[in-house]
């Protein structure tokens, strides 16, 4: 089975399996008790937190460990809103973020708070004029924009956004669940969030850092643990694996970029050669090293996953279509592509050309007999 879906989970990386099993044996305690396994326990997690902080460019004290990737956009995005009402109720994001983000902006708006969604291009990158004019307004309370998109792998101007941001003192939330331990963080940053199991970690880490002097007030009743940001009892051996992960991850970022994103080349230039009527979707350039999108036109995309899915082929779609809702990917929506017969093909580290070459060969029959069936010559 060849698997590439690492844009939705990254598979375990080896050092982060023997991290977790060590931790589990050393690291099993309360670490926030005073007895010596607390304090063994205590120490894992703030050696864990470090190195973490040390590879998105944060300082150790504005780290915080959730549960998830999206429970930490949810805590960055309402938490900063709540400590800036004094600034403001109004948020500004891009059309194509996560759908945390963009859950977490219906949250605020229930609540009587304005949000201005900015419109992206064909490739989906956002139109960063319209970005900057969009954080000028008064009441802006905060701006979210992803480090790349994690249907198609545009990477948007987190810099160029971050200095507008800053011209009229406005906090921007950075998700970098697509990028962090594989590419580097950009600079700018008020708050950034991240989830271990897309770089090789274990489910149920995700990350929030809030800068100092980013007003950030949980919404949340207050809890000890985790700067009274995060509720709950921290996963201690989960997060030593997770740190252990982006390690390495980031360390072996450099060589295996460059392999995978010469794979997702071939990809892109081989198949709308050898498939008709395809749509090759996303910045072909600036993007994500590991990310490939296209749509087949006259292709059911659920259709075409499950045969892929029997050929040996573990892909998503980046539409979201399906019988009861019709309703396409609002990211492929935004830009304005063909959303029909979606592929995502993310390739993990590891990736080996001969999978691809495979996949190259089974894909146009595997096209044409679908659109056979559906009746179309």
């Amino acid at each position: 089975m060849a698997y590439f879906d690492a844009a939705s989970t990254e598979p375990l990386h080896p050092q982060a399996r023997e991290a977790y099993l060590a931790a589990l044996d050393v690291g099993w305690a309360d670490p926030a008790r005073l007895y010596n396994q607390a304090r063994r326990a205590h120490m894992l997690l703030e050696q864990a937190r470090t190195e973490v902080a040390e590879a998105l460019g944060a300082r150790p004290d504005e780290v915080s460990f959730t549960s998830s990737g999206t429970q930490a956009v949810h805590l960055g995005v309402l938490g900063t809103l709540h400590g800036r009402r004094r600034t403001g109720r109004h948020l500004v994001t891009s059309a194509v973020e996560h759908s945390s983000v963009l859950h977490a902006a219906g949250v605020h708006e229930r609540d009587g708070g304005t949000v201005e969604t900015v419109g992206v291009g064909l490739s989906g990158r956002v139109d960063l004029p319209a970005f900057t004019a969009a954080v000028a307004a008064e009441g802006t309370a905060l701006a979210c924009l992803q480090t790349a998109s994690h249907e198609v792998g545009t990477l948007q101007p987190v810099a160029e956004a971050a200095a507008a941001c800053r011209e009229h003192g406005v906090p921007l939330l950075v998700d970098a669940a697509q990028t962090a331990g594989r590419l580097p963080m950009p600079e700018g940053w008020s708050v950034l969030t991240a989830s271990a199991h897309k770089w090789g970690g274990p489910a149920g880490v995700g990350v929030l850092a809030v800068r100092k002097g980013t007003r950030f007030r949980s919404f949340l009743p207050e809890d000890e643990r985790e700067r009274r940001r995060v509720p709950g009892y921290e996963n201690v051996p989960a997060i030593v694996a997770a740190a252990a992960a982006l390690r390495a991850m980031s360390a072996e970022a450099a060589q295996e970029n460059s392999r995978l994103s010469a794979l997702v080349d071939r990809i892109r230039n081989t198949v709308p050669k050898i498939v008709p009527d395809v749509e090759v979707i996303g910045e072909p350039i600036e993007r994500a090293p590991h990310i490939v999108t296209f749509s087949c036109l006259y292709v059911d995309g659920e259709v075409l996953l499950t045969e892929l899915d029997k050929a040996g082929f573990a892909v998503s779609s980046g539409s979201s279509c399906t019988a009861s809702t019709l309703r396409p990917s609002h990211v492929l929506e935004a830009m304005g592509v063909l959303t029909h017969g979606n592929v995502r093909v993310s390739l993990p580290r590891g990736a080996s050309s001969a999978e691809v070459d495979r996949f190259l060969e089974v894909l146009p029959d595997m096209v044409r007999r679908i659109r056979q069936d559906a009746g179309v010559a």
